[in-house]
């Protein structure tokens, strides 16, 4: 199995919503490919952040069957249509992968 962590900075603003709006939409997007792809076995995002000045306002965690799956997910139309979306409104981005 393989872990894949992203962190997201949005804009404040961005294609006419707020940030915290934004980060509800990625939520939803992102949450939305479950069940979607093959090898994609767990997806959780959170735009609740608990920080006063957050370094990320949106995180995503998810679970591969192995890194063949996550580079499938990764290419995905349904995934590729969401990169779309958070790349207009993100203002930096962290990500890590790793084998559990």
């Amino acid at each position: 199995m393989v872990r894949h962590i992203v962190m997201w900075t949005l804009k404040d603003e961005a294609e006419g919503h707020t940030a915290a709006e934004n980060g509800a939409k990625m939520k939803e997007i992102l949450e939305a490919l479950a069940g979607r792809i093959e090898g994609l076995r767990h997806i959780e995002v959170s735009a609740d952040i608990v920080a006063a000045d957050p370094e990320c306002h949106v995180i995503l965690c998810s679970e591969h069957d192995d890194v063949d799956a996550l580079n499938h997910y990764q290419g995905h139309p349904e995934h590729q249509a969401c990169v779309a979306f958070v790349k207009k409104v993100a203002s930096g981005r962290k990500a890590i992968d790793y084998v559990i």
